[in-house]
């Protein structure tokens, strides 16, 4: 018998939004340097992985759907290193723009003993330019002809604006593609139109600028409501860690609790649940099982160390398990 998570197959997805690199230095100390009193990590290993968007496109390919990456890169070696590690991967790379005008994220991490010593980010974070943004536009139409759904996955790190967000997504309602939005602080108003909405607790008191208490379930969710009224939002899905999941289409409020796991890394939880849910939208299902699945797929990936795409065969069996099929 074929198992629902099999509906996610070679579903097309696009990914809009902000790609990174994460470099990795890894080696010991010894030594304190004779130059500073800062210590000296003897490297016995560097690391490349995709980060940002590209590992909401890595978690897609884990669950064996089809995504196409949709960004602005540099005109760089690291952009060249982005193109091979995404194509490595086996991520569609006809959405991504590169750009003179742009370098390519790298956020950079010397580690030594499982403790992180120093973070290098090398980025550019302004806006990109209306000649850059038309290009995203234009490549990304081309592809929503095929696409059963997309993803805006913002790091506030220029590749999204207000101007471009607004075109892209009536670009997808025209083509009768929902949009799945995960934001960040600068365009968090921007996403007029949304299918699904997905803030965390701390992105969603940022955003509105307001101290929310889910404990004051009245206000809550009448805030809540009066937001998604404003921004022609559908559905809206907040993650509120230890506290679960809520989902609502602006009349029914939907609370899921949080399973109990052995927390050891919450890295790129919201990577996750954001794939999972974008596939969920795609094959039409509702909201408690959008909620459902990606509420289990977040809570699976913090029980890994490090960023790490979804195991699509965990997840199934504790859908099995928990009887959510």
């Amino acid at each position: 018998m074929k198992h629902i998570l099999e509906a996610f197959n070679n579903k097309r997805v696009l990914v809009v939004g902000d790609v990174m690199i994460d470099a990795y230095y890894f080696g010991r100390v010894e030594r304190i340097s004779p130059e500073a009193p800062v210590p000296i990590v003897s490297v016995e290993k560097k690391e490349n992985r995709l980060g940002g968007a590209a590992n909401v496109a890595m978690n897609l390919i884990s669950l064996g759907a089809r995504p196409v990456m949709c960004t602005v890169i540099g005109k760089d070696q690291e952009g060249d290193e982005m193109l091979e590690l995404l194509k490595k991967q086996g991520i569609d790379t006809r959405g991504v723009i590169r750009s003179a005008n742009r370098i390519t994220t790298v956020k950079t991490r010397v580690i030594s003993q499982q403790t992180q010593m120093l973070r290098i980010d090398h980025e550019l974070i302004s806006p990109i330019d209306t000649d850059d943004a038309q290009q995203l536009i234009n490549a990304l139409t081309v592809q929503l002809k095929e696409a059963d759904v997309l993803i805006f996955q913002d790091y506030d790190k220029g590749v999204l604006t207000r101007e471009n967000i607004k075109e892209i997504t009536r670009a997808a309602k025209q083509a009768g593609v929902s949009v799945v939005v995960d934001p960040k602080k600068r365009n968090f108003n921007h996403f007029e139109g949304a299918y699904l909405f997905k803030p965390n607790l701390k992105e969603l008191r940022d955003g509105l600028k307001l101290d929310l208490d889910p404990d004051n379930q009245d206000e809550f969710e009448k805030i809540i409501s009066g937001f998604m009224r404003s921004m022609q939002i559908s559905n809206m899905m907040i993650t509120m860690s230890e506290r679960g999941v809520m989902i609502t289409d602006g009349k029914t409020f939907d609370y899921i609790p949080a399973h109990i796991r052995k927390i050891a890394d919450v890295s790129g939880a919201g990577d996750t649940v954001i794939s999972v849910a974008a596939l969920c939208v795609a094959n039409g299902w509702n909201n408690r099982k959008v909620a459902e699945y990606s509420n289990l797929a977040g809570g699976l990936v913090c029980e890994e160390v490090g960023v790490v795409p979804i195991d699509k065969q965990k997840l199934a069996e504790e859908i099995d398990q928990l009887k959510l099929a």
